[in-house]
């Protein structure tokens, strides 16, 4: 208490958690409010099939939050955070953009405005692809012949829309103001909210299904999911580097020995997500195959293939394919991320080394080691924490779609630990007790 006493005494730090919350609340009034011309009725039914179905609406409900009632924000900050991973892919493949990346400040400027150009064009193609897909199956979503815009037409749908992209271009500013205002990441804490806006309705559905006793299970295997997520995000293996002496003059420089920490989750959730975008990709192809009102083409058997084995949650074959995805891409991101040809270029040029190895390609093949040494325990821990929770939830709630992983509480206690630090740094530059304990 006395910690939250001194956090709510200083005015710079009350006021950055002030104004997070406000925008917070914000973001959560937009996710409710469905786009003009909307069924109301449809959007209920959709809200119920989006919390219970679980498949590709379920994933992009974790970013966005509003897809069940089609609102201002129902995209959330997806766009943004697939336009971020494509520029970061794409800054190793194309010079003009490493070499704004080597131009610090003004380059970083540069990159974040292609980078939300990019994100206002995947915004248009998902937001008209999830209005047309919604519109043209709408018993596959609602359970029965129930039209998402009964009037207007296709007038109403390109107001949808223009509604969906918007809301997208206002959370990218709301991002930003938080990052710059507020307390964390902005993208990351809206997130964040997303993420905790939806265990309320996973523990009510528990309640119904397995009464208070589930709950407490439940419960304690959270607390437990957190703990070995905590762990495992704060574990480092730290590579030792030594620093050659120089004389100039008087003065001596260099001599010093630090360290290069490698994270034993260096990816983060970025290999879930992109192992996510790919498995959604049949979903959206089968539903443009062709079927039939008593559901016997082959479209249908396909599509009902695809669901009952890609998007089960207990079933084997999504745990193998999404499992392999996942550990692909962590290794696939991290030697984009972690460059050791260009990390021991930077060493030797600064007269650094690591104690034993010598400089050059003796010190690439020792740090490309250990990254893909240290990248297993990470990919699999993802993999991990993506498919148990999910499958074990399934299995003890008897249904194979519940819309959750793993990777919402990965998120959520992520984002939360970067807010604790950034919350207890600012205290300790006061001379106040830290908020981490």
């Amino acid at each position: 208490m006395s910690t939250l006493r001194n956090v709510l005494r200083t005015p710079e730090l009350r006021n950055k958690i002030l104004f997070t919350l406000a925008m917070l609340a914000l973001y959560r009034l937009g996710a409710q409010i469905p786009a003009p011309g909307v069924n109301l009725d449809a959007v209920k039914s959709l809200r119920e099939s989006t919390d219970q179905a679980g498949g590709i609406f379920s994933y992009l409900s974790v970013f966005g939050g509003g897809l069940g009632s089609l609102s201002f924000f129902a995209l959330g900050i997806l766009p943004y955070i697939t336009s971020s991973i494509i520029i970061q892919i794409l800054t190793v493949a194309i010079p003009k953009l490493e070499e704004w990346q080597a131009q610090g400040s003004v380059g970083q400027r540069k990159i974040t405005q292609w980078t939300r150009y990019i994100a206002m064009i995947l915004a248009v193609v998902q937001s008209t692809g999830t209005v047309f897909l919604i519109n043209r199956n709408p018993t596959q979503f609602y359970g029965r012949p129930i039209q998402m815009f009964p009037d207007g037409g296709a007038f109403r749908i390109l107001l949808a829309v223009m509604c969906m992209v918007t809301g997208t271009a206002v959370l990218m500013w709301m991002g930003e103001m938080i990052s710059q205002k507020g307390i964390g990441n902005g993208m990351s804490v809206l997130i964040f909210a997303s993420v905790v806006s939806s265990l309320p309705g996973l523990a009510i559905t528990i309640k119904q299904l397995k009464g208070w006793a589930g709950v407490t299970v439940a419960l304690l295997f959270f607390l437990l999911l957190c703990a070995g997520i905590v762990f495992v995000e704060q574990g480092q293996r730290r590579i030792p580097v030594k620093f050659a002496k120089r004389v100039v003059g008087r003065k001596q420089y260099g001599g010093n020995n630090t360290y290069i920490p490698l994270k034993v989750n260096q990816a983060g959730v970025i290999p879930v997500i992109f192992a996510s975008s790919l498995l959604q990709l049949p979903t959206l192809l089968v539903n443009v195959l062709p079927t039939n009102a008593t559901g016997t083409s082959w479209g249908d058997s396909v599509r009902v293939f695809i669901n009952n084995n890609l998007f089960a949650a207990d079933r084997l074959g999504y745990i193998l394919v999404f499992g392999f995805l996942i550990v692909g891409f962590a290794y696939f991101y991290n030697t984009i991320a972690f460059d050791p040809v260009k990390r021991a270029d930077e060493l030797r040029k600064s007269g650094g080394f690591v104690p034993g190895i010598r400089p050059g390609p003796q010190t690439e093949l020792h740090l490309g080691k250990i990254l893909n040494r240290i990248t297993l325990p990470g990919a699999l821990f993802l993999a991990v924490v993506a498919l148990i929770p999910s499958a074990a939830l399934a299995r003890a709630l008897g249904s194979s779609n519940i819309g959750f992983s793993g990777v919402s509480i990965l998120i959520a206690v992520g984002v939360a630990l970067e807010m604790m630090k950034q919350i207890d740094s600012q205290l300790m530059s006061r001379n106040y007790e830290g908020f981490l304990k």
